[in-house]
């Protein structure tokens, strides 16, 4: 699938985003594993979490559904069952890292797999860390998928600094913390989105966290039951990021993006497009277990920044729009500290070198970062062919650059927008955005 984008103009309108991915995964699993009927409406309806939904299903957890909302019979923590062949996870990064976790505790033997993409990307990270409390998992000698864990007598806690900035690895540890004998502590020294903290709040999970300077301690015991919980899902900050994106840069334009997560771990982009002079206004502002708001946003002026190193970890996902941002900003805006950028979807950084290269935009491109040269408030960019090299990000960002294109630009290989983005493209038309698969 390709999407074919034509010279934008004014934006208007009021859009809903779907459910967050990475809180519709946390709460699947922990309704799975909970004790009881538990009700989840907001989910992400997209192919990640589905393929999460697929997984539990393998290993006998009830889940139905009836106009978007789930209905999720949990089996408790130890009633699981043993699934009649190999767990395919798809394109999902962070299911298969957290249901390593959980699985890693189990008394029968699996085998994780995924797709093209997924089977790339790095698992020695959490491999390590499991091992260590006493996981049977292997990963390829690459370090890599396939995933094979076998059963073990039980888990042990451990005390734990993440190498890397890396909420995946600190919730794997987590969920392996509640079948672990101990105390769980796991320190970041960079502060990554706490959404399964908070998650484990919402299911009556004990949590606790401390600072000390820079760093943050989670420190959580093993549990000998979930209780069930209602779940409602707000939208996801990431993918309302593209259009935060297609506000600012397009001309007299003003949107309205309703019931979005506004998580202080979440919310990076917004520090980072304020400082550069992005007008944007949260307001009907609620805290729940996760905040939320709706974002107005209109179009502005941007000016290049030197972004602070301390946001990187929180706007990770979201960096693909702010390359965008950038190059339509007036100035230089420098990145560092974005390594992780490399181990996602996509090598994101040279991915969006790519996009920005097709698009006329000069940038010198670093091990762990990136220099981009803005073309200003009125620059355009040269219609292109872009290759997203199949990351739902890459396509959704490349696709509302070209907005600001001379001529109709071509992004190829977007399939993989149904990911985290079901629908994508009937949104964008929502608010006069040109677009069409091709």
């Amino acid at each position: 699938m390709n999407f074919l984008v034509r010279k934008g103009t004014s934006l208007k309108g009021e859009i809903n985003i779907p459910g967050d991915k990475s809180m519709s995964h946390r709460a699947i699993m922990l309704a799975s594993l909970s004790e009881g009927r538990c009700q989840i409406s907001g989910l992400l309806e997209g192919e990640d979490c589905l393929a999460t939904i697929d997984v539990f299903r393998k290993m006998g957890v009830n889940i139905s559904s009836s106009d978007g909302n789930y209905l999720i019979e949990g089996n408790g923590l130890k009633g699981l069952k043993q699934p009649n062949e190999s767990l395919d996870f798809g394109n999902s990064g962070t299911s298969i890292r957290l249901c390593s976790g959980v699985l890693s505790a189990q008394s029968f033997a699996t085998t994780l797999l995924g797709d093209e993409s997924l089977s790339l990307r790095p698992m020695q990270r959490i491999v390590e860390p499991l091992t260590l409390m006493g996981a049977k998992i292997l990963p390829s000698k690459d370090g890599t998928l396939p995933l094979s864990i076998l059963p073990t007598d039980s888990l042990q806690s451990i005390e734990y600094t993440l190498p890397v900035a890396s909420a995946q690895v600190k919730s794997c540890i987590m969920f392996a913390g509640l079948f672990a004998k101990g105390e769980t502590k796991i320190t970041e020294e960079v502060v990554t989105r706490n959404h399964t903290e908070t998650m484990f709040n919402a299911f009556g999970i004990p949590v606790e966290t401390s600072t000390s300077g820079n760093k943050k301690t989670i420190s959580l015991s093993r549990v000998e039951a979930i209780k069930p919980a209602n779940i409602d899902i707000c939208g996801d900050f990431s993918s309302a990021s593209f259009f935060i994106l297609a506000a600012l840069i397009s001309p007299d334009s003003e949107i309205l993006i309703k019931n979005v997560g506004v998580n202080a771990t979440r919310i990076g982009l917004l520090h980072a497009l304020r400082h550069m002079g992005a007008n944007i206004e949260l307001l009907n502002e609620d805290e729940a277990y996760e905040p939320t708001a709706d974002i107005l946003v209109r179009s502005s002026n941007l000016k290049g920044i030197s972004l602070n190193s301390a946001l990187v970890a929180n706007m990770i996902d979201e960096m693909p729009a702010f390359f965008i941002a950038a190059a339509l900003a007036e100035g230089v805006t420098i990145v560092k500290d974005a390594k992780e950028l490399r181990t996602k979807e996509s090598d994101r950084l040279e991915a969006m070198a790519s996009a920005l290269d097709a698009f006329g935009v000069k940038y010198h491109l670093n091990q762990d970062g990136i220099e981009i040269y803005g073309l200003g408030s009125q620059g355009v960019f040269k219609s292109a062919e872009i290759n997203s090299y199949g990351d739902h990000r890459i396509a959704m960002a490349s696709a509302i650059g070209s907005l600001r294109a001379d001529k109709e630009t071509r992004i190829l290989d977007c399939e993989n927008v149904n990911t985290s983005f079901p629908g994508f493209i009937d949104t964008c038309q929502k608010i006069g955005i040109n677009i069409n698969q091709s």
